[in-house]
């Protein structure tokens, strides 16, 4: 009988071992969230506390709670200063209470460099965010990790070579009374549009206007990778376009997914000559796939 007395008494003291440990994981686990939290905000060298909100100085300011502004024009939050990143923390900066004929802007930086958005909620701006000024006196700039719905003019506009653009979710965008086209990333100079999920970009009815997912101008030098573009929706005799590149030098659009719904005049992605590259993309649903553009192959067009 001692045999099996000790193989039970081991079978229990293994079960409140294994116990003892899922308890100290679960510990470790939620502590860990925690410090992770508390890392985050101990690391901003401000709070947003309401709006508009001008920041001046250098560093790391960051949301702690949604926010919303009913305003009609100006900014919601101007950057006046270099190095400077908002971190919305997954908090709201909303102006949908503006209405469609709103003018204002979600976050606007002008002639300034190395500023960072990121984990931002913009939504019913204008153009949610807008980064402005000359091939000198603006750049590297980064746009990240955010998710923008319902501006109503363009979602992101960058300016400034070095710049980046990326894993950012964009949806419904357009449907401004202040103008008719509607434009999901727009981009001035070399900017890096990498890895962006656009859904939805729609033109103003009765405008004739414009749909575009991403728009790019007066590059030296672009790379426009990974992105996945559908839900274009142009109005009366406007266009869609999945890529549009304008006024530039060179331009490498490769691996993206471009889907349109097959709208006379639409264009999957353009350019302006040959020396944009367009490589390994899949473009569906456009009535020309490529316009301008050199094809380098691995392209696979859809109906």
């Amino acid at each position: 009988m001692t045999g099996p007395t000790n193989e039970i008494l081991a079978g229990n003291n293994m079960i409140r071992h294994l116990f003892g440990l899922t308890c100290l994981l679960a510990l470790a686990l939620l502590f860990a969230g925690g410090a992770r939290a508390a890392e985050s905000y101990n690391g901003c060298s401000g709070i947003i506390t309401s709006l508009p909100a001008t920041i001046t100085t250098p560093g790391i300011w960051c949301l702690k709670q949604d926010f919303n502004t009913a305003i009609t024009s100006g900014n919601a939050i101007l950057v006046a200063s270099d190095n400077v990143t908002i971190d919305c923390n997954g908090f709201k900066l909303g102006g949908l209470t503006a209405g469609a004929a709103t003018l204002t802007k979600g976050i606007v930086a002008s002639a300034h460099h190395y500023v960072t958005v990121r984990h931002c909620n913009i939504r019913g701006f204008y153009t949610g965010i807008l980064f402005g000024g000359s091939s000198t006196s603006s750049g590297d700039h980064l746009v990240e990790d955010n998710r923008f719905d319902n501006n109503t003019g363009t979602a992101i506009s960058v300016t400034g070579d070095g710049s980046i653009v990326r894993r950012n979710r964009i949806f419904d965008t357009g449907g401004s009374t202040q103008s008719q086209d509607a434009i999901a990333i727009s981009s001035q100079y070399s900017v890096d549009i990498v890895d962006n999920t656009v859904s939805g970009v729609l033109a103003t009815t009765g405008g004739n206007g414009y749909a575009t997912g991403i728009y790019t101008t007066h590059a030296a030098s672009n790379r426009i990778s990974g992105n996945g573009i559908r839900g274009l929706v142009q109005d009366g005799t406007g266009k869609a376009y999945g890529i549009r590149n304008l006024a530039s030098v060179r331009l490498a659009v490769r691996d993206n997914s471009v889907m349109g719904n097959g709208s006379t005049g639409s264009v999957g992605v353009y350019c302006v000559d040959t020396n944009g590259r367009a490589t390994d993309n899949v473009i569906g649903g456009f009535e020309t796939a490529l316009s301008g553009c050199h094809d380098s192959g691995g392209n696979s067009v859809l109906p």
